[in-house]
């Protein structure tokens, strides 16, 4: 059994994966292996992953399955005790890996061990992640790990490890959920255990260029059921908070396309105190000036500053 398998699901990141498995090369902690799951790519992504010649790196392909699929098969094939993920196109500094070793060290009993990470917004621009309540020179576990989930997330996709048995025991990814997914398994894990966090900076998440909101591909999105939460929300009032931050953000989506129908089935659940007065006006525009407004947004970020006004 190695200690790490890192899983990356890859389509259509030629441009990227070469440099990503590099970064996962360099790494001075080496027990690990590396799973890399072709999601049908139609570029040469696979033939430059192949092209390592490293007996650490595993290839398998699938049809184009989405995310999920991939990263579940890659769980399935895998051998470590902790199980890191890794998208094609982040990139992790030489310690990732033993940053998140050190930290299963100290706490055995956490469901999810996170590093801190830079958020590369244009090609020369990062943001530093922040977290309510938590201090940069904090190490441990998260006190209130939803509340501290903002106004950046403790757990982002490439900088976590998550013990195998308590992936099995959640039951993966779900293969219906187009976007979010991630999100929605970070949750059901954050409700049942521990979240500790390094106060080293490993990784960077590459958010340079603006997710894609055509109007197609929006309103053919499969969401997570934020019903599975209703009953912890109520007794948890960070959960709450954190998921109205979602449901905000998902109807306010879709008001940008004009689809009030699917905005009012998320919006219709949102606490208003969870609200700020920002959204609440947003959601009062026409959709034409939301998405003069969203177009401006990406602007602005590919020149390097970026906001939210969700928080």
């Amino acid at each position: 059994m190695v200690f790490f398998s890192v899983v990356i699901p890859l389509f259509n990141k030629a441009n990227h994966i070469e440099n990503t498995i590099k970064s996962i090369l360099n790494q001075t902690f080496t027990d690990y292996e590396i799973i890399v799951i072709n999601d049908g790519s139609t570029d040469n992504g696979e033939a430059l992953t192949r092209g390592f010649n490293d007996g650490r790196i595993q290839i398998y392909s699938q049809n184009n399955l989405g995310v999920s699929t991939a990263r579940n098969l890659g769980i399935e094939k895998s051998k470590g005790k902790l199980i890191a993920f890794m998208d094609a196109d982040d990139f992790w500094f030489p310690n990732h890996l033993q940053e998140l070793a050190n930290l299963y060290y100290d706490f055995p009993d956490c469901g999810i061990y996170c590093s801190r990470y830079k958020i590369r917004i244009s090609k020369n621009h990062f943001q530093t992640t922040l977290f309510n309540g938590i201090e940069q020179s904090f190490r441990g576990i998260a006190a209130d790990y939803f509340f501290s989930n903002r106004p950046f997330r403790i757990t982002w996709t490439s900088s976590l490890a998550i013990p195998k048995q308590i992936l099995e025991k959640i039951g993966g990814f779900t293969p219906e959920v187009t976007n979010g997914q991630d999100l929605e398994l970070w949750t059901k894990i954050g409700i049942k255990y521990p979240v500790a966090l390094t106060n080293k900076t490993t990784a960077i998440y590459n958010n340079n260029i603006p997710n894609s909101l055509a109007k197609n591909h929006l309103n053919s999105m499969q969401l997570m059921d934020f019903e599975q939460f209703r009953l912890s929300e109520k007794d948890n009032p960070s959960l709450k908070s954190f998921l109205d931050l979602y449901r905000l953000e998902y109807g306010l989506h879709y008001c940008i396309f004009g689809n009030k129908e699917k905005a009012n089935f998320y919006l219709k659940d949102v606490d208003q105190k969870n609200s700020s007065l920002a959204v609440r006006l947003l959601l009062k525009m026409p959709a034409v000036f939301l998405r003069f407004f969203l177009r401006l947004k990406n602007a602005l970020k590919r020149i390097g500053f970026d906001f939210s006004i969700y928080h």
